[in-house]
């Protein structure tokens, strides 16, 4: 714990994507802060463990189901959230989808859910929020990648998602800076632990990713949700748009971690 368990208290989070991997471990980082904890799934079923455990650190969790590309589900979201706490400070968008597929093969199906899932839910959630966040001043953060930095093969759909969602990040900064709402990005790389290390990569990419990386090794959910923290707290607060890339360097090596296959 590199915080206070005070540093966020009184304030409230919404977290979508906030039941399992490096959600679930920044909702309860923040949790670790002192913030009441709203967390969004389409499934429930992934929700409750999480909210059990963000109670068990002395504050407050909802768990609320609903589907990040469907406005009214957003917006049953951010009520629940709002009327559960009284206010909302800290908004993760963190809801996203992937898979491996070339773009010859990709289906426009394929390539246009994982866009409305990352960046369209992205854009949903962030402007059902803005009423709330505009009241007090708050904090967006949202979670991109590191694929979109170089050409990452297999990753036109996600990659194409990412960019726009490091874009809005920096278009909302601006547009709603005067109304003492943060926006900013967290683009971690592979993440040791996640559902997406385990999906994406073989051992073999994996040890790729070791050796490539000026670091050595991948990060982990936690050191994930260390940024996350400071990046929604008052420690950050003179920082706005901008996209944190958290991957010990990796990208510039130019390594690609991704299964050839």
């Amino acid at each position: 714990m590199y915080f206070s368990s005070e540093l966020l208290k009184g304030r409230a989070a919404l977290v979508t994507g906030g039941g399992t991997g490096i959600c679930r471990g920044i909702a309860l980082a923040l949790a670790d802060a002192g913030c009441d904890v709203a967390i969004a799934s389409r499934k429930i079923e992934h929700l409750e463990p999480t909210a059990g455990e963000i109670r068990q650190r002395g504050v407050r969790a909802v768990a609320v189901a609903g589907d990040v590309r469907i406005p009214a589900d957003v917006d049953g979201m951010v009520s629940r959230t709002v009327d559960a706490f009284g206010r909302l400070d800290v908004l993760v968008n963190g809801a996203a989808g992937n898979f491996v597929c070339l773009a010859d093969v990709l289906s426009p199906n394929g390539f246009g859910t994982v866009v409305d899932i990352d960046l369209k839910g992205t854009f949903n959630v962030s402007r059902a929020a803005h009423l709330h966040l505009k009241k007090q001043g708050g904090t967006i953060l949202n979670i991109s990648a590191t694929l979109q930095l170089l050409g990452t093969v297999g990753q036109s759909h996600a990659a194409a998602a990412k960019a726009g969602i490091d874009s809005l990040t920096r278009t909302l900064a601006v547009e709603w800076g005067p109304h003492r709402i943060r926006v900013n990005g967290l683009a971690p790389g592979p993440v040791e632990g996640t559902e997406g290390v385990a999906r994406l990569t073989t051992p073999a990419s994996r040890k790729l990713i070791e050796e490539q990386c000026p670091l050595g090794r991948m990060a982990s959910i936690d050191e994930v949700a260390t940024a996350a923290v400071f990046l929604c707290s008052d420690a950050a607060s003179m920082i706005t748009g901008v996209t944190l890339v958290l991957d010990g360097g990796l990208w510039l090596r130019s390594a690609r971690a991704l299964a050839s296959d």
